[in-house]
């Protein structure tokens, strides 16, 4: 039976058409009914995707024939063998049939390499043509093939593109929005780094001259400050009304608003799209909501490579959290008081520093804080403490020779200390005496950067034990901040979820997951002792070992957090941290086996860790020095950078079953 035209159309959508000129060979065979492949004679290619082709005839072909196609261009051969998934009947002849044809998906990246060669022999003016009218092929967005074919396009225009043309490029497909929505103005507003403003760069309907302001004024700035598109019925919301607000410049009376931004590569937003006033007097539909969301796509791709930061900037904030390279992600109690504290310390000059746990996110406190403050567009040096010989701290920090070390190369910056708690006592002495004189042995500049320090221990402990410097401690403990652990922010582990889920798919290149309730239940009722570093891994996994769910009901061991308390017999199980790294002493190993098993009994016990000793038949000061013994060695192998070896298992199938 012959699919509808409607089909066809949004068929067409995310295909790439196949031109008289062309110089692509193309050849079908057909099996007959003795096993014997025999060519169609008359067989015409008409398009090409990232998953198949289509062809047209006067042959007769179900969907039980089998096929065997062959394509050439310019060298490149390909030689594979389908079936007929689609048909339809061809509006300009009636006796050709327009069959589609899909492969296997193992031939998929070799199909994808053919069409990018072919791609890229177009001129500039074809492949323009092709995007833009993917661009406005809203409905592709609902198809795996159609991004995919709309994201390779936009990659080899990317590389074609030049300024010069991309100002051609970008009037022309403003102006095939503007009459596709049925607006009647519009503009392209980029931000100016230098001068702080969202300034046109396109326009329909009104000199883009005139359009230049403050990036934080009227529906634009406001679009480009939260990242968050807006479509605004004025007649019905007179309260957006302000007269000086940049949508009365565009010459008519704002009665209808359509805006979304576009980001650069980094995800930061660096411009808007806004369009006025849709000619039938009613408010932008959601069909127009897509195309702009589309054509925000293409944008980005454009201005892949624009950077929203200069000296002059003093915009820190371009994006919303999920889009942003260094958010604290949380709408908890202890985290709201963090970023009263990031604005409390982020204009001082005084040193930080950061404590807390293993994996809270010391070193992200660390980077937002030098991003958000007047330092941000300058350097950003970090040195870890541990793990290394005296000596080769000494170099990274003060340089050898006529090397300079990051301390000097952070000039007007910052410079990052990590886990100070194990620099050598030597170490501590000179560098508390470089820090009161502000300079160098042998040079005469003055030291001009801001000291940031993290540690996941107690510093005031080890100063009265005589294992840190008092001086140091003093001066680096000006301006302490607590980055408070996971098990303190459990209202904020969804959201965390979602953020992990939402990277980590576009990182690995897969459509957005969702969790199934049970599973999302069973991540926020652990502990997670590894904390939001912990968490990430755990999702990554998660994803890695579910690549086709688009909602993740199902668990393989391997993606497992540590805990299962649905089954009534509990299990330990997921990733431990080196444990199966042979290289490190057995003994070591066992200590952080321990550690998740007592952390396990403590959860059993409802947290209560005077029962849960009682339980495993120690006291609970014996429980407490387990504990600080497995934190000492995880410390230790951390800062010498010995990478665990992911995923394992703790119980393997067999055990479990023998269990």
């Amino acid at each position: 039976m012959l699919s509808s035209m409607s089909e066809y159309r949004f068929y067409q959508s995310y295909r790439i058409a196949i031109e008289e000129a062309d110089d692509i060979r193309f050849l079908v065979e057909k099996e007959d009914d003795s096993g014997n492949f025999v060519y169609i004679d008359d067989g015409k290619l008409v398009d090409v995707s990232v998953t198949g082709l289509g062809f047209k005839t006067k042959e007769r072909i179900s969907s039980e024939d089998e096929l065997r196609v062959s394509l050439h261009f310019k060298g490149f051969s390909l030689d594979l063998k389908s079936t007929v998934v689609r048909a339809f009947s061809d509006s300009h002849n009636e006796e050709l049939i327009i069959y589609g044809v899909e492969f296997e998906e193992e031939d998929f990246g070799d199909l994808k390499k053919f069409i990018e060669a072919f791609v890229h022999s177009f001129s500039h003016e074809r492949l323009r043509e092709c995007l833009s009218k993917s661009a406005l092929k809203e409905r592709y967005t609902s198809s795996n093939e159609g991004m995919e074919m709309f994201s390779l396009l936009l990659s080899i225009f990317k590389d074609m593109t030049n300024f010069g043309r991309r100002e051609d490029f970008i009037n022309g497909v403003l102006q095939d929005v503007v009459r596709n929505v049925h607006g009647s103005r519009a503009s392209l507003f980029l931000i100016n780094t230098e001068e702080n403003e969202l300034q046109s760069i396109a326009a329909f309907g009104v000199p883009k001259e005139d359009l230049k302001f403050d990036y934080r004024l009227g529906v634009p700035g406001a679009v480009f400050t939260t990242g968050i598109p807006l479509n605004i019925d004025f007649r019905k919301n007179t309260s957006r009304i302000k007269p000086d607000d940049p949508e009365h410049r565009f010459g008519v009376e704002p009665k209808s608003v359509l805006s979304y931004p576009f980001h650069n590569r980094e995800e930061k937003v660096v411009g808007v799209i806004m369009i006025l006033n849709k000619r039938s007097f009613e408010r932008f539909n959601s069909e127009d909501e897509i195309t702009l969301k589309v054509l925000s796509l293409v944008l980005s791709a454009i201005f892949h490579d624009y950077d929203p930061i200069s000296e002059k900037s003093t915009i820190r904030r371009f994006s919303p959290p999920f889009n942003r390279e260094f958010v604290l992600i949380g709408k908890s109690q202890v985290m709201k008081g963090v970023r009263e504290s990031i604005i409390k310390v982020k204009n001082l000059e005084t040193p930080l520093l950061v404590n807390g746990e293993y994996g809270s996110g010391k070193s992200l406190l660390s980077r937002i804080i030098h991003k958000e403050g007047p330092r941000g567009p300058k350097s950003y040096e970090c040195v870890t403490c541990g793990g290394k010989e005296e000596d080769a701290i000494w170099e990274e920090l003060f340089g050898k020779g006529d090397l300079g070390g990051k301390l000097a190369n952070s000039h007007g910056g910052t410079l990052v200390l990590q886990e100070i708690c194990f620099l050598p006592i030597p170490h501590q002495k000179k560098l508390v005496e470089v820090l009161s004189q502000k300079t160098i042995e042998g040079s005469t500049v003055a030291l001009d950067v801001r000291l940031h320090t993290t540690s996941s221990k107690d510093l005031e402990g080890m100063v009265n034990n005589g294992e840190f410097n008092k001086d140091l401690y003093e001066f680096l403990a000006q301006t302490p901040i607590e980055m408070p652990s996971l098990r303190k922010r459990g209202k904020d582990i969804e959201e965390l979820i979602s953020y992990f889920l939402k990277n980590e798919c576009k990182k690995q290149g897969l459509l957005e997951k969702t969790m199934s309730p049970k599973i999302l239940g069973k991540l926020k009722d652990y502990d997670w002792p590894g904390n939001v570093k912990e968490l990430g891994n755990c999702i990554s996994r998660m994803v890695t070992y579910n690549p086709k769910s688009h909602t993740i009901s199902k668990l393989p061991d391997q993606a497992l957090p540590l805990y299962d308390q649905t089954k009534s017999t509990y299990q330990v199980f997921g990733d431990i941290p080196f444990a199966s790294d042979y290289s490190i002493p057995l003994k070591d190993r066992m200590a952080l086996i321990e550690r998740k098993l007592i952390f396990a009994e403590i959860k059993r016990n409802g947290n209560n860790k005077s029962k849960a000793a009682k339980a495993m038949g120690i006291s609970r000061e014996a429980l407490r020095k387990k504990l600080l013994q497995a934190d000492k060695i995880i410390e230790s192998l951390e800062t010498k950078n010995v990478v665990p070896i992911s995923p394992n298992t703790l119980i393997s199938s067999d055990d479990k079953e023998a269990a």
